[in-house]
């Protein structure tokens, strides 16, 4: 199937490792041109250089903190460069969460950092690029957030708050820009073999006594198909919102979990 994704140009944040990674390589495998952000320029080149040489094309980096406005500024600046993508057709928002925690040990700062992070990134970000996609009547944007934003997770709130709000900005942002020929989605992943999944897992069994192999394992027993979703198969999905074919979806949470969202809608 061909998305039409060649010539395309993408830009993809938290995109070192993980479930970023995993959709920088996506889109690059279908012929887009694809700039990774993260915060490490390190750790990006060494992604750039590991999907050059899965598909032979090899992404720009771009170096950045999302929960610091000053280098969101930057990243939108440099965005717009000469030497940078110059347009961005589709954006993939993904972000660490923040710490985990029940509402009682969260201080007033971890509140304040969750929203720098989630909430006012995703809202920063969009209000950088839409502007771009309007101008030519064609953009895709995809905000990668949690299961937990459909059904929260007790030790989560932060994440549980924050991301919910990403899902109320990217149905309003759906509605009011579709007729520019803009998409807007939010992909929930579950519980996600990634590097954010082995840090909770290590949290929780800190306080539990029990392994992280053992955690991990209750993971696994908590989602319907027995096992841990892979980075891929949420990079598969997004590869496809970000395609012409999907042109008609928009304003979707999507969950990719194994069916641990029990929810009827």
């Amino acid at each position: 199937m061909d998305l039409g994704l060649a010539g395309k140009r993408a830009l993809i944040t938290g995109a070192s490792s993980g479930l970023g990674f995993a959709t920088a390589q996506s889109l690059a495998a279908e012929g887009a041109e694809v700039t990774i952000n993260s915060r490490s320029k390190d750790r990006l080149e060494a992604a750039a250089s590991r999907i050059e040489k899965a598909v032979g094309r090899k992404p720009r980096i771009l170096p950045g903190d999302l929960a610091n406005a000053d280098d969101v500024s930057q990243i939108l600046a440099a965005v717009e460069g000469s030497d940078g993508l110059g347009r961005v057709d589709i954006f993939v928002l993904n972000n660490g969460g923040p710490p985990a925690g029940m509402f009682d040990k969260q201080p007033t700062q971890n509140w304040d950092a969750g929203y720098q992070l989630i909430l006012r990134a995703a809202v920063e970000m969009t209000r950088g690029l839409l502007d771009g996609m309007v101008s030519r009547r064609w953009g895709r944007l995809v905000y990668i957030t949690s299961v937990a934003a459909l059904q929260p997770i007790d030790d989560l709130i932060l994440s549980n708050s924050f991301r919910a709000g990403v899902h109320g900005f990217c149905k309003t942002v759906s509605n009011t820009y579709a007729r520019y020929g803009i998409t807007a989605n939010c992909v929930c992943p579950g519980y996600t073999m990634t590097e954010r999944l082995t840090e909770l897992a290590e949290k929780r069994a800190t306080s539990t006594g029990a392994t992280i192999d053992a955690q991990l394992a209750l993971f696994a027993q908590a989602v319907p198909a027995g096992r841990l979703g892979k980075p891929d198969e949420l990079a598969s999905l997004i590869t496809f919102l970000a395609s012409d074919r999907a042109a008609f979806i928009t304003g979707t949470s999507i969950p990719v979990d194994g069916g641990t969202n029990r929810a009827l809608l």
